[in-house]
């Protein structure tokens, strides 16, 4: 018993850790895929003969994304426009406090043959920080989740 005592502490931070872990990287891949599938609306043109706005744009992102995050207060979408693939520089959203800031973020999905840069974010709420285990980049231990999606355009419409 004694030596349980000793040893069942880190064995649940562990335990811990390894299963938030786990969590981070399923929800970022849910991520990816949901970025992946609703940046497709634009490369085909869909969104853009659709009038689709940024709250249009969103609602249907975050359609995709019912089951881990919460869209209403946590889902970011930055849409926009380059001249080339080499040419494409994407700012940090994270400022020097550690806070995220959404005011650099826009919606631009372009014409046919535009390059596109479609980036979500989404600031992931940690758990197992007080363990010290901690690996949060925003303050009040929250983790920014990232999927972004480059491509040109398809030749869409007329």
């Amino acid at each position: 018993m004694v030596q349980f005592a000793f040893v069942a502490p880190l064995f649940f931070c562990m335990l811990f850790a390894i299963i938030e872990v786990a969590l981070i990287f399923f929800a970022n891949q849910y991520l990816e895929t949901a970025t992946q599938d609703s940046a497709r609306l634009i490369l085909t043109g869909q969104a853009q003969t659709a009038n689709y706005d940024k709250t249009k744009f969103k609602n249907d992102f975050c359609s995709r994304i019912v089951a881990l995050f919460d869209c209403a207060n946590g889902i970011y979408i930055d849409v926009n426009v380059y001249q080339s693939f080499s040419g494409i520089t994407m700012n940090n959203p994270v400022d020097a406090s550690k806070n995220f800031d959404a005011s650099g973020l826009s919606y631009n999905p372009g014409a046919p043959g535009d390059i596109v840069v479609v980036r979500v974010f989404y600031q992931w709420p940690l758990f197992v920080t007080g363990l010290g285990f901690n690996v949060a980049n925003l303050a009040g231990n929250k983790l920014l989740l990232t999927a972004t999606a480059a491509f040109r355009n398809e030749p869409y419409g007329n």
